[in-house]
């Protein structure tokens, strides 16, 4: 219940900021797209070793904005905010962020540019197999990401959020939560990482949907909306997309 009425809140705060009125003008007239992101989330978004904000959505947004010839200032900050930041302290936002029908009431998307689905990063040692196997269980996730929402639905389970997805497989190898659910690709880089102490599983076993990923703009700013598709497009048709994909993904 917590967390419905915090979600709430947080959408009519946007809307009521969306209200005052937005255009692509106001966004883009001092040259600057500012963007928000969480990089915590690799290999979409991760901290460089230059100490900067890197990945396939990082290179992607910055390629969308020489396409709208502006400079791209990127701003690191928790997941949970980004929503509620676009249009005041950020202009857009790039994430790992799923299409939802909770979001799209706060936001607009740009057209999906990347399908994924959810994995169940487990010990080498587990036995759970099943979507049954996961009632009652403690459960790690990121806050306000998708393995949040879909940990909150299953029975009796215990959630514990994270700000930093790291965290929480921290605590799976310490054994303070039994899985964690996150995304495919970052999935994928904590078992790599991790390969001595835990597994990574396709959600599809756990009757998971794949999900879509698209960039968070201002409600009611149709015009931005069209101008990043636009971009993401040409960024398609000219190859700079798939050599994004092959570079990082």
């Amino acid at each position: 219940m917590k967390k419905f009425v915090a979600t709430l809140l947080a959408v009519a705060m946007v809307l009521s900021m969306s209200a005052c009125g937005s255009s692509s003008n106001d966004v883009l007239a001092d040259g600057v797209l500012t963007v928000g992101t969480n990089a915590e989330f690799p290999p979409f978004e991760f901290i460089g070793d230059d100490g900067q904000p890197d990945g396939f959505d990082i290179a992607l947004i910055k390629a969308v904005g020489e396409k709208l010839g502006v400079k791209v200032e990127v701003s690191n900050m928790e997941f949970a905010s980004l929503v509620t930041s676009i249009g005041s302290k950020i202009d857009v936002a790039i994430a790992g962020m799923t299409v939802t029908e909770e979001r799209k009431q706060a936001v607009e998307f740009s057209n999906p540019y990347y399908d994924a689905v959810q994995y169940v990063i487990l010990p080498k040692d587990s036995a759970i197999k099943t979507a049954d196997d996961l009632v009652g269980k403690t459960i790690g996730v990121q806050l306000g990401t998708t393995g949040d929402f879909i940990a909150q639905d299953i029975q009796d389970s215990t959630v514990s959020a994270y700000n930093k997805a790291v965290d929480a497989v921290n605590d799976l190898i310490n054994g303070r939560v039994d899985v964690v659910i996150i995304d495919k690709n970052p999935a994928l880089v904590f078992e790599s990482k991790y390969s001595d102490s835990v597994v990574a599983v396709d959600g599809a076993q756990y009757g998971f949907e794949v999900e879509q990923y698209a960039i968070a703009m201002p409600k009611g700013n149709t015009e931005l909306v069209e101008k990043v598709n636009k971009a993401i497009e040409e960024l398609k048709a000219d190859g700079t997309f798939d050599q994004l994909v092959e570079k990082y993904i």
